[in-house]
């Protein structure tokens, strides 16, 4: 059996990941920024994520208590919608902090204790290949942004014998998805550029959102990825057909149709 490491790991695609992996045997160590004993015989580590030195704590932890880990798996991140020019600085900049960089510090401070054959996982998302959706651009261009450290650290890590895996999920029943209708509603309600159709943008957000999966699906695929023999490079969960078409249409099309369905 592994040693594991998760971050996020008290949301809801986190703590799924972290029960499936013990429920499996395995040992998992969670960081995350709530503190509080989780039920499932799992260790949780306050810690957050945009803080190296919390980081650095939480690996002397880890590694006087496991010794070393076979292990990480990337599950925090935060989602946001708004207007790439309105939105404040702090904002754009804090979800690269949390989306991107996040990952980069634990792997910075984690991967020298993975042991040989190690696996690093990396949630991404549906919306990391395709042309963003109106408003929905931060958050996909930190996803796309994370396909592309990962596979560039895929190249390097394969040097050290540590294979780098994505996974990319659809809609997933937690909490972003009310988080999601939120910020939608707050950014119509707000937005002073743009007279956008929030009707109709509304019902596209809840087209794609109505098809979701619950997070022990991700927690079983994560699982498998961890543990399969001849794991995949990329993992897809949940891809909405309805994106799919859109990102097979012509670059100018797309553009046509979204400009016809938001515009009033």
């Amino acid at each position: 059996m592994g040693n594991y490491l998760v971050t996020g790991a008290r949301g809801g695609m986190g703590s799924a990941i972290c029960k499936r992996l013990t429920d499996g045997g395995h040992r998992v160590w969670g960081i995350d920024r709530t503190a509080g004993d989780p039920p499932g015989g799992w260790t949780c580590i306050p810690a957050d994520i945009t803080s190296s030195d919390a980081l650095a704590e939480a690996a002397e932890r880890i590694a006087r208590e496991a010794g070393g880990l076979d292990g990480i798996v990337h599950a925090a991140g935060i989602y946001d919608l708004n207007s790439l020019i309105e939105m404040p600085e702090e904002d754009f900049t804090r979800d690269f902090d949390v989306n991107l960089f996040g990952m980069f510090r634990v792997n910075r401070i984690f991967v020298p204790l993975l042991r040989a054959g190690g696996r690093i996982a990396m949630i991404s998302s549906e919306l990391a290949p395709l042309r963003p959706l109106p408003f929905t651009g931060i958050y996909a261009v930190t996803k796309t942004a994370v396909e592309q450290y990962a596979a560039a650290l895929r190249m390097e890590v394969q040097l050290l014998g540590h294979r780098v895996i994505v996974i990319r999920p659809g809609a997933v029943r937690t909490s972003m998805l009310p988080a999601s209708t939120e910020k939608l509603e707050r950014f119509c309600a707000s937005t002073r550029l743009y007279r956008c159709n929030a009707d109709r943008f509304r019902a596209i957000v809840n087209r794609i959102e109505a098809r979701s999966v619950p997070p022990e699906t991700i927690g079983r695929t994560v699982s498998k990825a961890l543990t399969a023999r001849h794991p995949r490079l990329t993992y897809s969960v949940n891809r909405n057909p309805l994106l799919l078409l859109y990102g097979a249409l012509p670059a100018r099309l797309q553009l046509w149709a979204i400009r016809k369905i938001l515009e009033e």
